[in-house]
């Protein structure tokens, strides 16, 4: 589960930088959960072929996340507003401002 999850997260950060048949490649293998057979019959490319364009995509996104760590800081970010939110409704005070940082943190972890 957790390997369909980076795979998700890599596609939605890196995926407009492969080519347009490798997103639909990839795209038909991770969301539309077909399989190789069936995507290598769809495009006329033997299954193997399909096979490594997948590995390819996932080494492509996996050297820009290296490079880049959108997915480890969009991550990180998500972790420390869900632990700000936390704080702040576990706080012994609770006013207006805590109901504000709440709502605030809910608002950003629904724009992430």
């Amino acid at each position: 589960m957790e390997k369909i999850i980076e795979q998700n997260l890599l596609y939605d950060f890196y995926g407009e930088l492969l080519t347009e048949h490798q997103r639909k490649v990839y795209e038909n293998a991770v969301y539309n959960d077909l399989s190789l057979s069936e995507i290598a019959d769809e495009i006329g490319i033997s299954r193997q072929g399909v096979h490594d364009l997948l590995k390819r995509c996932d080494k492509i996104m996996t050297g820009y996340e290296e490079k880049l760590k959108l997915v480890e800081k969009f991550s990180m970010t998500r972790e420390r507003i869900t632990e700000i939110k936390k704080l702040a409704l576990t706080t012994n005070i609770q006013n207006d401002n805590t109901d504000k940082i709440v709502r605030i943190a809910d608002a950003i972890l629904e724009e992430l």
